[in-house]
């Protein structure tokens, strides 16, 4: 008889810790190995961890909504049926985790964001990267005095990367606050706390500004929590909606949004699907939507337009030389995420529809690991799917520019006809928006983009691209 350890998994470089989001067996079930035991929500992504090894759950260690750092032992099997199950639900202390250091966070991925607004997974560029601190020196007494850069030391060897961005927003100094996590390490858990206990001071306004900005912020700030009615329903948001929730704010105040929104004709575009796909969902039994050819002709646009295939770091622009796009995909029964196609420049016709289809397969069935959804260099997202006709997609932080994709119809249109007179047709088209970061993005940058995107897709061969 031998018990065999379940640790919380790394997922990601740049991930510390990870959260419990739910045990998929309870003590005395059989697993068989590689089946799915427990969810955990990390920074970067939601996912399923397969069993280490066939047998009998004997313990769980650390129950559902607890985080803990990697490595940490969450539950133990037995490998023989039928052996002494002992059930704990203690989770285990610091002294009992990996003595170890504590591993050093970079900037988290951002996560999907919502149908019509998405945030895929991309570090943001201007989050300083931590060093790794020994377990003592992030325990020992706080002494120190708050010379330059002492604080801001301190919170990343206490904290993650998107616990110090949720108290940048929030104007909270938690260098005194007493953390739960590994080694006195703040949590999100802590951090919401402190903010819901009503002891965070309201964000601090310039001196100068006139009297009025002042009253309106204050009233803003004193308002931040709404009150609960007599027979409201309160409803926790889940890991992923909460990490939603930032990064949507994070990526608002970091870009200078604008949008802008031209309509496609896609009749060429329908007609050379119509011609492809009996072919395409023999061979690979799949379907083959009109995204695939939408995706091709971005990465085609792209390469023409390199800065809205860019990224800014402090007062530099990085052009990014791959071409990753990341796709939302809508999750029952709420949220969504965004898988990225790396190197979709590569991919033909067909390798971008199979690679669409995969990763939109795997997110809803919670298969996706982190680097699926990391490293996006533009992103698509298509409400059109919903009935939606246009929106104003947010950008996500890391890159400059997100595509949103309205309803695919088909409305009477004024075009030429064979000897130059105007007549009325029925054609098949689409609104499509485009945001991007004004910071580094021009209006007319945008606009020659997108008409540049509008010409390829109605002139696409009858072959396809």
């Amino acid at each position: 008889m031998a018990r065999v350890d379940v640790i919380m998994p790394q997922m990601g470089e740049s991930i510390a810790e990870g959260t419990v989001s739910r045990w998929l067996k309870k003590v005395g079930d059989e697993v068989k190995r590689d089946e799915p035991l427990f969810e955990i929500s990390t920074d970067k992504v939601d996912a399923e961890i397969p069993s280490p090894s066939a047998g009998v759950l004997a313990e769980i260690l650390v129950t559902d909504g607890q985080t803990v750092a990697v490595q940490t032992v969450v539950a133990r099997l037995e490998t023989e049926k039928g052996a002494a199950i002992g059930v704990s639900a203690a989770v285990p202390t610091p002294a009992a985790s990996p003595a170890s250091p504590t591993p050093a966070a970079s900037a988290p991925a951002v996560a999907p964001a919502v149908a019509p607004a998405v945030a895929p997974a991309v570090a943001p560029a201007v989050a300083p990267a931590a060093q790794p601190v020994p377990v003592a020196a992030a325990v020992a007494p706080r002494t120190e005095s708050r010379v330059a850069g002492g604080l801001e030391e301190r919170l990343r060897t206490k904290s993650s990367p998107l616990v110090r961005r949720m108290a940048a927003d929030h104007n909270i100094d938690f260098s005194n606050l007493q953390g739960s996590g590994i080694a006195g390490r703040v949590t999100k858990r802590d951090l919401v706390a402190h903010i819901e206990s009503g002891t965070v001071a309201p964000r601090a306004m310039p001196a100068g500004l006139p009297s009025a900005i002042v009253a309106v912020a204050a009233e803003h700030n004193a308002d931040r929590v709404a009150t609960v009615w007599p027979g409201d329903v309160v409803e926790p948001m889940s890991k992923l909606r909460r990490l939603t929730s930032d990064h949507m704010a994070q990526a608002v105040r970091v870009a200078a949004h604008v949008t802008t929104f031209f309509e496609i004709d896609l009749t060429r575009v329908a007609r050379v699907r119509t011609k492809l796909r009996g072919e395409f969902e023999a061979q690979n039994g799949q379907k083959l939507t009109t995204l695939p050819f939408i995706i091709q002709a971005v990465v085609q646009t792209l390469k023409r337009h390199a800065t809205l295939n860019a990224a800014v770091n402090g007062t530099d622009v990085i052009h990014r030389k791959r071409y990753n796009v990341g796709i939302a995909v809508a999750l029952e029964p709420t949220g969504l995420i965004v898988p990225v196609i790396k190197h979709a420049e590569d991919l033909s016709l067909s390798g971008i529809a199979k690679a669409v289809n995969d990763l939109a397969s795997r997110a809803r069935s919670k298969k996706l690991g982190p680097a699926d959804a990391s490293d996006a260099t533009f992103t698509i997202t298509n409400p059109g799917v919903f009935g939606s006709l246009m929106g104003t997609p947010i950008i996500p932080v890391g890159t400059t520019a997100i595509l949103g994709l309205g309803a695919i119809e088909k409305r009477p249109k004024v075009i030429a006809g064979p000897d130059g007179e105007d007549t009325i047709a029925i054609r098949t088209c689409a609104y499509f928006s485009l945001s991007f970061d004004h910071r580094i993005v021009d209006g007319a940058d945008a606009d020659r983009f997108m008409a540049d995107l509008k010409k390829t897709l109605e002139n696409i061969p009858e072959s396809g691209f």
